[in-house]
Order: C-alpha cells, then structure tokens, then sequence
C-alpha cells in the first residue's frame, strides 16, 4: 500500500476508536457495560443489529463467494424478513416485560436451571467458536499487507479487539457501528463504481452485469424443483433460503444473545421492534449489493489476466514443492487461457452493443468453454495445494476481493476499503464478545457463586470474562487457517449446527404452555443436538450417506427439539421446581 493509504487507514480506525469510547460513557453496572442502560433509539438499534451481522467476513469473503459461485448466497436471507415479524409478535415483548439481561434467564423461569444452563452453554460454545473465525477475518489482510505469519497477526488483531470491547461495553459498540456502516456503505459503493469505471471505455455497467450472467454469476435465483423433484442437496435455493433461512435468522435474531443483547438496549418494546423490522427491509438488498461488487470483480477479471490462485502465500508454497513444474505448466496454460478470454469477452462486448445475436450466441458459447476450462485448472491447482505434498490452504475465496483492492484502486481508496473490512470486524465481534461476556455472567457466575456483588463488582468481573473470551478467539482463529471452506459458509454451517436446538428450545417454551416438565426440554435438547450433528457427518461422508444443504440443520434442529420433547414429557416425570 502507498503512503496516503497508510494515512487513511489509521486516520479511520482512529476516528472510529476515539468517537466510541467518547461515547460510552455509562453507569457501573451490568445495565450499563451490557445494555447501555437500556436508551437506544430504534435508528441505533438497527444499526447496531447490522453492524454486528456485518462482519469482515461479509465484505472480505461475500464478494469472492459471487466470484467463484455466483450471487445465490444471497437467498440464504430471504427468510429474514418473516422472521423478523415472528420475533417482534412473540419474542421481543416476553423479554422487554421480564427485563432479562440474557434471552436464557427466562427459560430458568419457564422451566428450570439446567435447560437455561444447557441452552446458554450452547450459545456459548457455537458463538465463541464463530467469533474466532471472525477474529482470523481481519487477521488475514494484515498479514497479506505486512508479510506478517497470521498467527501473530490474530495475537495483534485479537489484542485489539478485547481491549477494544473491554473499555467500552455495549454502548461504545452501538454508537461505533453507526459510523462503520455509513464508511461501509460509502465504500463499497466507491469499489463498485471503480470496477465499472476500469473496464474497456465500450463496456458500460449493463455490459458488465451481461457478461457475469453469461458466465452464470447472476444466478440470483433457483427454484430448488428439479425434473426429480425437491433437491435437497442444494447449498443456496428459494426453498432452503426461505425455509431453512427463516428458521436460522429466528435463531439468530431470537436466541442468539449477540443479537438479543443489541435490542435489549433499546428504550422501549416499539423501539425494539421498529429496528428489526428495518433490518428484515434493508438486509436482502444490502447482501444483494455486496454480492454484486464480487460479480463486478468477475467480469473485470473477464477484461484482465486473474491469477490462477489469489493467496500468494499458497503459491510461494507450491512454488518450492515437488509439484512446482507441474503448477507452472498448469499457469501458463491459465495464462494462455486468459488472454482468449480477454479478445472473447471483447468481441462479445462489441456483439452486444451492435445487438448481433448470432454473434452474441456464438462468443457467449466460446466463453462459456473457455471459462470451464480455466476453471477446471483452478480445481486442479487448489487440489495439489491442498495435498499432502504441499500442506496448505487450498481456498483462496477470502483472498480475491482483497486482491484485486490492493492491485487496482487507486491509492486512497485502498487503505479506505482496507479500514472498512476492520472496522466492520470490530463492530460484530466486540457486540459477539460483549454477549459472551454477559452469558458467562449471568447464566453462569450470578447463578453459580456464593459471593454477593456489588454493581460494581460485577462490573469489574465482566470486564474479565470479556477478557477471557477474547483470550479463546484468539485461539479459536489460530487454528482456521486450513478450515477448508470460505469464511462467510464456515459460520453460517457453524451456526446452523446449533442455532436450530437452540431454537427449538424457546419453541416448545412460547408455544407448548401445557409443558412445564424441565427434564423433558432438556434431554429432547439433547437429543436434537445429537440428531443434528449426526445428519450434518452423514452429509460429509464420501460419497455423502445424506446429500443435504446445511441450511435445512436449522428446521431439524428445532422440530427435534419439539418432538423429543412432546414424546419425552408423556415417559418423564415431572421434577419438583
């Protein structure tokens, strides 16, 4: 990066820092650190709501998701909207009435301590394991600017992080994220125009999103219905999206106290829910632009050589294997390929503005045969990559929208888009560690210690678990490295192992009023869980035993949860409360 990116970048992330911790200033206390004493207007609440759904992995993995396998991911979210209503009718105001600090306090209530415990323990285990493949988000771009080994760069960037979270609490996160998404939007908007306005002076924005449809990028949409029926195995589909979606996001935004923790800072119950409602109406149009940006980065790659693998740590690493002969036949012939593909994809851009079908038929054809092959020669270097003989990462899609920011905008604009990514990372993991911090706290240390505290001393102790949870994270990310997966899929398929249980759990507890046996919940909980997990070993055996896209874990998960529990009720007796 140049000397004025450098500038820009410190200057934000300073800004940034400075205007949060100016702002949360607030009481001593858990109402204080954890929920801003209860004051936010809906404006902040939802963005605070986005911002913390909007990690670094959304814009640094998102894009390069649309570059390799086109805009689909985007209908992984056309549940959210309904479910948002779900959770404004039925969840909000049960939690706003009961003036619970954590989600899991009311299930302690409506049915006994080990189901709160258990449900809480969950919570903990799967976002604490998320918040570490966030944490290895940001960690990437340092170490891909600086040369840095990324284990120190988790160290440096966790370091951060939990000072960060600790100083300010809730209210710094929320104020802080407000700013985070205006610089976001401003952005990646600035990154969009740019691909646009780098490509030949004959090929307009219509042009480019042509070209991306062409070569099968602009896939917004699949039915899931195909001549066999329902495929159950699609990753991203309208029937997964709204079905399997909804139930994430009503997990996600109902019983994930990261989430549940950023409402609760709202003033009043209508507060509350004005900010999920907006965030049902802005999200899919926001994924949808985002996803677009990576389309855009696919046609400019259309239009200039791409490298046959955008982490140049992984080449380096080929490059001084046993397989460096072979991977440098397999570049040139990516090379060869790309300049067709460069005078094709000029050719067409010329049919199209002429509007000759023929020609358009035909070029598009050409490139559809070429964009096959050099896609066939990516598959084969990311398999030698990811052998034995070479030992490292053989997914490169985290790498691809950073790359082409740093090889192409113009300086200024690079150390923007770069400080973007970071303040988006601190934004969604601080209010993740913030809730870890307040599950620990409340469902564990209040109800566990025999000590009576003061609002100050829970004050101060919070601080230490928000440390200690910043302590796993780090550790967490230390060992995502190899994960195998984009980063953005990673958390989701995380998420989607446990938010269905969880889920499930406060289903039974709105909707099943005649069931108060606490046993019956808990073991159903456990059963599920265990149902979920054994589904999702099936789906990654080879060949797989269950073929299944992981969004459908979530309906699973929540439906066991209800059965195992309706069934285990009539067979347990009830224990004494």
């Amino acid at each position: 990066m140049s000397q004025l990116d450098w500038i820009v970048l410190v200057v934000t992330l300073l800004a940034i820092i400075t205007y949060g911790l100016y702002k949360s200033r607030t009481s001593h206390n858990l109402d204080g650190y954890f929920l801003s004493n209860r004051s936010m207007p809906w404006g902040l609440v939802l963005l605070s709501i986005m911002g913390t759904q909007a990690s670094a992995i959304t814009f640094l993995a998102a894009p390069g998701q649309a570059y390799t396998e086109g805009m689909g991911f985007v209908q992984y979210y056309f549940g959210l909207p309904l479910a948002m209503v779900v959770i404004c009718i039925f969840f909000v105001p049960i939690f706003n009435k009961l003036k619970v600090y954590t989600a899991y306090e009311y299930l302690e209530n409506r049915f006994d301590g080990k189901t709160r415990t258990l449900t809480s323990f969950l919570f903990l285990l799967q976002r604490g394991l998320s918040t570490g493949i966030s944490v290895f988000a940001p960690s990437i771009i340092l170490s891909s600017l600086l040369g840095w080994n990324i284990y120190w760069t988790n160290l440096f960037m966790g370091g951060l992080l939990i000072i960060y979270t600790m100083t300010g609490g809730a209210k710094a996160v929320a104020y802080t994220q407000q700013l985070q998404l205006l610089i976001i939007f401003i952005g990646m908007f600035l990154a969009g125009y740019m691909v646009v306005n780098m490509l030949p002076a004959n090929v307009g924005f219509t042009d480019a999103l042509k070209v991306s449809g062409e070569l099968g990028r602009l896939n917004v949409i699949d039915s899931g219905i195909t001549k066999n029926g329902i495929d159950w195995s699609g990753k991203y589909n309208l029937l997964s999206g709204i079905i399997g979606g909804f139930f994430l996001a009503l997990s996600y935004f109902g019983a994930d106290q990261s989430q549940v923790g950023r409402y609760l800072t709202a003033r009043s119950v209508g507060e509350s829910k004005m900010g999920l409602i907006m965030n049902g109406i802005v999200k899919i149009p926001m994924q949808f632009l985002i996803l677009l940006v990576g389309a855009l980065v696919f046609t400019f790659y259309q239009f200039n050589k791409a490298p046959l693998f955008f982490n140049d740590k992984q080449v380096t690493k080929i490059e001084n294997s046993p397989l460096r002969d072979s991977f440098r036949m397999a570049n040139a012939e990516y090379n060869l390929l790309s300049g067709n593909k460069e005078s094709t994809v000029i050719a067409y851009a010329k049919a199209l503005d002429e509007d000759d079908q023929a020609e358009k038929q035909r070029l598009g054809s050409e490139l559809k045969t070429l964009q096959v092959r050099s896609d066939s020669i990516r598959k084969k270097v990311k398999t030698w990559i990811g052998s034995g003989v070479v030992g490292g990462d053989d997914n490169d899609t985290n790498y691809i929208f950073l790359r082409f920011v740093v090889d192409y905008l113009p300086a200024g604009l690079v150390g923007l888009l770069i400080a973007i990514i970071f303040i988006a990372s601190w934004g969604s993991i601080a209010a993740a560690i913030n809730s870890l911090a307040s599950c620990s706290m409340v469902d564990f240390h209040r109800r566990f210690t025999k000590n009576i505290d003061t609002g100050e001393d829970e004050y101060r102790l919070s601080k230490v678990y928000t440390l200690g949870w910043g302590i796993f994270c780090i550790v967490v990310a230390m060992f995502t490295y190899n994960i195998g997966n984009s980063l953005i899929e990673a958390v989701n398929i995380l998420g989607s192992l446990f938010y269905g249980v969880i889920l499930g759990v406060f289903l039974v507890a709105f909707f099943f009023k005649k069931i108060t046996n606490g046993n019956a919940v808990f073991w159903g909980a456990l059963l599920a869980e265990l149902l979920v997990l054994t589904v999702y070993l099936l789906t990654q055996t080879k060949p797989a035993v269950i073929n299944m896209g992981f969004l459908w874990l979530n309906p699973i998960g929540a439906f066991g949860v209800i059965i195992f529990t309706l069934l285990l009720n009539k067979a347990m007796p009830r224990q004494a409360r």
